[in-house]
């Protein structure tokens, strides 16, 4: 490697130069921490309130949703023991479904799934940091133009530009090594945590107990209310989207220091650690305002914000909307970290732009695939149509969720992960069950958009074959 490096610059092979293994295993614990904790947390209590269930079994729902949580997390877990690769996701489904299904994984990832959520939370920081800083609109004038009547490019202008600026700045500052991302995501990590464990506190210390008006169901009668299972179906799935994101230090497996035993390790205690903050702020939140004063917030109101103001006034309002601002940012520069990591190891296995594999030659991070990664998502964050399409890709992206847990029974079945698994057989087949109720759902409650996001996924078949006929040639 030393011998690639030292050679003149115009004679080094880009594409030969590993990445550097310099995460450590608490610094990966802070990164799947810091994915998962976004905004989420901080407002997923209003819907979940608006379902008519009592403070009881909206806290039971956060758990039974962590729970599930942790059988996916057994589940990458056990997928991390078989390579050290970088590409998650990918790599998985690369090696137990083969290369077609990997691909529509992957390129669903780029055209839609990771860069349509970089685009939203980075016009969320953008929001965040409007609420407390005026940022000017320049072509104020311009925002009822619209292309087709459906994007309008020129509306909120000024939060556009500062989003995809945000977007420009994380990925340089990724460019410039993966220990920067990584001391970056710890230092902010650590102070949403710290924020969140005071919200905690404060909410249960110097709130009096609010009154509980919601209407408690007995246990016994569960059963006998169908309707009931439908309810508490719905808001478990509401909190597993605060969840979400759990997955995907797997992508960065080629830069983590012994990755197959520091990423399980990772997963399942930041899972854990999320699990129980969860529980606790919304535990919190009910002391202060109870279930029905939170169903009446709707949905232009914060819950954490709200809550805030209660104990401490426009200062906790200040706290909170600084909180926000700053978990918008932090998990912004991890996914941008994230989500180049697949692009990259797509272009190793020749389909993605091959240019994408290049290493940079000093600071060893995959710059082409950031940039890429980095065009597409202004773009996306200029149409404001993002909001759109993630919604539309929600059933394929758990229907990769439910393929990597096959494929890890499929691997274990022929041996091919020989490493013991901790809840294996169990964990996997849960969270098939699990996935495959909530894509049933997905689908019959929103069949238009679950066929149109499975038609955008699907786009990219041409891209694959005209990748692999690129390779032949």
């Amino acid at each position: 490697m030393n011998e690639i490096i030292q050679q003149k610059p115009e004679l080094i092979d880009e594409t030969k130069i590993p990445l550097k293994r310099v995460i450590g295993l608490v610094t990966a614990i802070l990164m799947v921490s810091g994915n998962m904790i976004g905004t989420g947390i901080f407002k997923k209590i209003v819907p979940m309130a608006q379902t008519g269930l009592s403070e009881p079994w909206i806290l039971l729902a956060w758990a039974v949703a962590g729970i599930i949580v942790t059988f996916g997390a057994f589940t990458y877990a056990g997928l991390s023991r078989l390579t050290t690769e970088s590409g998650g996701s990918y790599e998985y489904l690369r090696v137990s479904l083969g290369g077609f299904i990997a691909f529509l994984s992957g390129w669903g990832l780029f055209i839609i799934i990771g860069s349509g959520s970089i685009a939203a939370i980075a016009f969320i920081f953008s929001q965040s940091v409007n609420a407390l800083i005026t940022i000017p609109n320049p072509l104020h004038n311009w925002q009822t133009i619209s292309i087709a009547h459906s994007i309008y490019p020129f509306d909120s202008f000024g939060i556009k530009l500062f989003a995809a600026g945000t977007i420009i700045l994380l990925t340089w500052f990724n460019v410039r090594g993966v220990k920067n991302s990584g001391f970056l995501n710890n230092v902010v990590t650590t102070a949403k945590i710290l924020g969140v464990l005071f919200l905690i506190l404060a909410g249960i210390i110097l709130s009096s107990p609010a009154s509980i008006n919601g209407e408690v169901i007995p246990p016994n009668t569960i059963l006998s209310h169908s309707s009931f299972f439908t309810v508490f179906l719905g808001a478990m799935l509401s909190a597993f989207w605060a969840y979400d994101g759990f997955t995907n230090v797997t992508s960065i497996a080629g830069e983590i220091k012994n990755p197959k035993r520091n990423i399980p390790i990772a997963i399942i205690t930041a899972v854990t650690l999320v699990m129980v903050l969860y529980v606790l702020i919304n535990y919190a939140f009910i002391k202060v305002m109870d279930i029905n004063q939170l169903a009446a917030l709707g949905d232009n109101k914060i819950a954490a914000t709200e809550v805030a103001g209660k104990i401490l006034g426009n200062k906790g309002k200040m706290l909170i909307s600084v909180l926000i601002m700053l978990s918008s940012f932090g998990t912004l520069n991890i996914i941008i970290l994230f989500y180049s990591r697949v692009y990259f190891r797509m272009a190793q296995e020749n389909v993605f732009f091959k240019s994408a594999s290049k290493v940079h030659p000093v600071y060893r991070t995959p710059y082409k695939a950031l940039w890429y990664s980095m065009i597409w998502c202004c773009i996306l964050t200029f149409s404001g149509s993002f909001d759109v399409l993630t919604n539309m890709v929600i059933f394929t992206d758990f229907a990769f969720y439910m393929l990597n847990s096959i494929g890890l029974i499929k691997l274990k079945r022929k041996k091919i992960i020989k490493d013991k698994i901790p809840g294996y057989p169990l964990a996997p087949i849960l969270f098939i069950l699990f996935t495959t109720v909530f894509l049933t759902g997905i689908l019959m409650s929103n069949p238009a958009q679950s066929l149109a996001g499975t038609a955008l996924i699907l786009t990219g078949v041409p891209f694959y074959y005209f990748f692999k006929r690129k390779k032949s040639g």
